[in-house]
């Protein structure tokens, strides 16, 4: 039986987070990465044209085009028409510049990337779905579809308009499977409801679920004390049906080995494991949090505009997880259409409104003082 992505094994390079040095991609680690997922059997690379400042397009043309046949290997890149392009022209230049970038002479899967909120309004703008659709036929892209992280309302919103989409990239982890504000499990169901394959990304939350608060990674340790933490995480997300890759951010070859050790013969969670999981994905919930439930009453009536939701959900993160740096940098995606924590004036309106009955305006002070330093 034929189906999109048959015959690509479940562990995807992602090539957002390489081996630097000095500000530079490594890209003699790299290339030695490159070389033992080949060897391996793996084929998928992921990039897109922003990551490193477009050095990791450049690395995949080093590490990967220039030196291996181009039917042996699948490349993914991806195109943000929100990010700085103010004519149509300039938008539909980044799918050219990424081709002469990584020198591939075609992509096998093409993304619009990360749409939602305000950055799905620029693909429609700029004429990219037509603009991509037109590459398709010209055969520089053989499967086209974008990647999100946003919730299923808006994911439903996004597949019912473009069917023309023949695959969606998701964020999808153990941790996120039930959350509010991420929705991986709600995401997921909306893209297999209009049978369109998945991509993984962000199957170890960016690194979180690598190294995990000790309450959750004791379960992990007495279940099976001879694997990695992330190893739980990668394989509960190859283990969901309609699943093409899942994406992983290697940047030592050390993460690759791991990460081969496991995923060369890969075999799905069974019962037990599942069980496993669930009782670590009830040791983070019992973690003290910020408990917003991301209805928003609080932001229609803000005269600041200030991220409110936003700002909770990247603390609860930083407060299960510790990783100042990964909450910084989220913190700066929830703070570019609405503002910072530290311009909330105290009005209180916020306060007045929230059924949770939340400190709000004492929270926005801690997450400024944290987030903000």
């Amino acid at each position: 039986m034929d189906y999109l992505g048959k015959g690509i094994r479940k562990l995807g390079f992602g090539l957002m987070r390489l081996p630097m040095i000095d500000g530079d991609v490594d890209i003699e680690q790299t290339k030695q990465m490159v070389d033992l997922f080949m060897e391996k059997g793996f084929t998928y690379f992921d990039t897109a044209y922003g990551y490193i400042g477009g050095k990791s397009e450049e690395a995949a043309k080093t590490a990967i085009v220039d030196r291996y046949p181009r039917e042996s290997f699948q490349l993914a890149t991806k195109l943000p028409a929100w990010a700085g392009p103010k004519t149509a022209k300039e938008a539909q230049d980044m799918f050219w510049t990424s081709l002469k970038r990584t020198g591939a002479g075609y992509f096998d899967f093409y993304l619009l990337h990360n749409l939602g909120a305000h950055r799905t309004k620029a693909f429609d703008d700029y004429g990219i779905w037509d603009f991509a659709l037109e590459r398709k036929k010209e055969g520089l892209i053989k499967h086209l579809g974008f990647s999100m992280h946003a919730a299923a309302d808006r994911l439903d919103e996004i597949l019912a308009a473009h069917p023309e989409m023949e695959f969606v990239q998701l964020q999808i982890n153990y941790s996120d499977w039930e959350s509010s504000t991420v929705q991986s499990r709600k995401c997921y169901e909306t893209a297999r409801k209009y049978n369109k394959p998945v991509i993984i990304m962000e199957p170890v939350k960016g690194g979180a679920l690598a190294k995990l608060p000790e309450s959750a990674s004791n379960i992990l340790r007495e279940a099976n004390p001879g694997v990695s933490a992330a190893s739980w995480a990668i394989r509960f997300g190859a283990s969901l049906d309609g699943v093409i890759t899942v994406l992983s951010g290697m940047s030592t070859i050390d993460q690759m080995r791991d990460n081969i050790s496991f995923m060369e013969n890969f075999q799905p969670l069974d019962e037990d494991e599942r069980s496993v999981i669930e009782h670590v994905r009830e040791a983070l919930a019992g973690i003290p949090q910020i408990p917003c439930t991301d209805c928003k009453y609080c932001e229609k009536g803000c005269p600041k505009n200030v991220a409110i939701p936003g700002t909770f959900t990247v603390m609860n993160d930083y407060l299960i997880y510790r990783n100042l740096e990964r909450a910084k940098g989220s913190y700066h995606w929830e703070t570019l259409v609405r503002t910072k924590a530290s311009e909330c004036i105290a009005c209180g309106r916020c306060e007045a409104v929230c059924p949770q009955n939340i400190s709000i305006i004492d929270e926005l002070g801690k997450a400024s003082a944290v987030l903000e330093s």
